[in-house]
């Protein structure tokens, strides 16, 4: 069940401030609650929930101001509850009428909050919050035309917006510019070697094997526990591994494995024998981990399609970038587009390798469904230079970065000049890359789940965009009430 409030979205005078402590309203989770269109959020949100039915929700407020504060400070779901508790600002980001000393809510709900924003519903949060900002900012662009002639924007570089003064009266002709590359953010989980993912295997196994025992009163069955558990820690003590000696490492602990999953084919054909939802699900991943690892060692390769690298995430595949700090990364893999107003959206995410270059279409389809018309430009890597990106684009007049397929032309159609301009244009999707990934916690994926490590990754888009927004509302207030002043200065020097 989900309640609305009837009054509106509490604002900073509506907040209680114990003590006569005020709040600074230009402390920037102030700035940043004012930028979400918090009602409006609200009543989307609350269609999943049934009016009748349930323990009353936590308004989304809650659940996103949290998640939130989460990306950007990066802290755990305990740590997160304590600062909570004790920040004023903080209460007041996620809806709290006043400051208390009580903790908002338990540190295992943070688990539903993720579950419930899934990918869908942040994708609509996103461009909402981004539709709100921007026209809030042309009001303001539009109220006081003097200062947008000064030759300063909230672009994130000049030269991104000048191929927009360019087609200004040109009605539905293509403007704008969209700049868009993939990346890959890495999951929290230990470097899968063939040995110790199956020693891991081993374990799992031992340990259902046992508790099923337990429960049901047989006799453990024989199982080598002691000396499986020595063999794996011969091998991963040794220095030097030698290709002979890996090999054997993997048939010693594959014959471990395969007896294990022999003693719960026996006990699950015994009537009264059953097990959880969860050890079945883990008897069916490891299952899968002993024929893959089992092709691999027969067959003496290296890879096999879908591999598994984690057993408590098995969604998880290995992700080969060719990058020179790690080839290959273990995560998702998604493609960002950045637009001309510096706002960065998720065009495709996905746990299985794909080629990027079949994003492009779609992301100038989605650009086109939001403003009305194709951009002017696309800011992109040579990979998606192939000829349907390079035939779709010539065909609707966009212009694609980078050097034309074949050998080179006598006169080359764009000049030296605007194809440098493109290039150094593009970087700013590899600025959003480094941000979101230093700062936002990209670069380091903590969840379990498959879909909330989906929503982590929506939500440290999300965080970034809500950061540079209020970095743009400080900047034009700055100009709003000190360029005057140092523009009298100025003049005043140069008389």
């Amino acid at each position: 069940m989900y309640k609305i409030e009837k009054e509106p979205q509490i604002s900073l005078t509506d907040f209680g401030q114990a003590l006569g402590v005020k709040l600074n309203p230009n402390n920037r989770w102030v700035k940043k609650a004012a930028m979400i269109p918090w009602d409006k959020l609200e009543e989307e949100y609350a269609q999943q929930f049934s009016d009748l039915t349930g323990a009353p929700a936590k308004p989304l407020r809650a659940a996103l101001g949290s998640l939130l504060i989460q990306k950007q400070l990066k802290f755990s779901d305990r740590e997160l509850v304590e600062e909570i508790r004790e920040n004023p600002y903080f209460q007041y980001f996620i809806g709290m009428s006043e400051y208390t000393d009580e903790e908002p809510y338990a540190a295992s709900l943070l688990v539903e909050f993720r579950k419930r924003l899934d990918e869908t519903t942040l994708t609509k949060i996103n461009e909402q919050i981004i539709e709100y900002n921007l026209k809030s900012e042309n009001d303001n662009d539009n109220s006081d035309d003097d200062n947008s002639d000064d030759g300063n924007s909230d672009t994130p570089d000049k030269s991104i917006n000048e191929s927009d003064s360019e087609n200004d009266d040109s009605g539905e002709k293509n403007k704008g510019t969209l700049i868009i590359d993939a990346t890959c953010a890495p999951q929290n989980i230990r470097y899968p070697q063939d040995v110790s993912l199956l020693n891991e295997a081993r374990e799992k196994l031992e340990g259902i094997i046992l508790h099923i025992c337990d429960k049901f009163y047989y006799y453990a069955p024989r199982m080598y526990r002691e000396k499986a558990r020595k063999d794996y820690l011969n091998f991963a003590k040794s220095k030097k591994r030698s290709g002979k000696k890996v090999r054997n490492a993997i048939k010693k602990q594959l014959q471990y494995v395969r007896r294990d999953l022999g003693y719960i084919g026996e006990f699950l054909s015994y009537e009264d024998v059953e097990v959880t939802q969860k050890e079945a699900e883990t008897i069916s991943v490891i299952n899968k981990v002993y024929e893959q690892q089992l092709y691999m060692y027969e067959n003496k390769v290296h890879s096999v399609e879908d591999r598994i690298v984690s057993i408590s995430q098995p969604y998880i595949r290995p992700i080969v970038r060719g990058k020179v700090k790690s080839p290959v990364e273990f995560g998702a893999k998604l493609d960002l587009s950045v637009d001309e107003h510096g706002m960065a959206r998720l065009e495709k995410l996905s746990f299985d390798a794909y080629n990027e270059a079949e994003v492009l279409k779609t992301a100038a389809e989605n650009y086109r469904k939001r403003t009305g018309h194709y951009p002017e430009r696309i800011l992109a890597d040579q990979i998606y230079r192939n000829k349907d990106n390079i035939n779709f684009c010539k065909s609707r007049g966009i212009r694609l970065l980078g050097k034309p397929l074949g050998r080179p032309k006598k006169e080359p159609d764009v000049d030296k000049k605007t194809e440098y301009r493109d290039g150094i244009d593009r970087i700013e999707v590899e600025r959003k890359f480094s941000l979101s990934k230093r700062k936002f916690g990209l670069g380091l994926i903590m969840t379990k789940l498959e879909s909330t490590t989906k929503s982590s990754v929506w939500l440290s888009i999300i965080a970034m965009n809500l950061d540079r927004l209020a970095a743009a509302f400080l900047r034009f207030f700055y100009r709003a009430i000190f360029m005057p002043f140092s523009d009298i200065y100025c003049l005043y020097c140069y008389q």
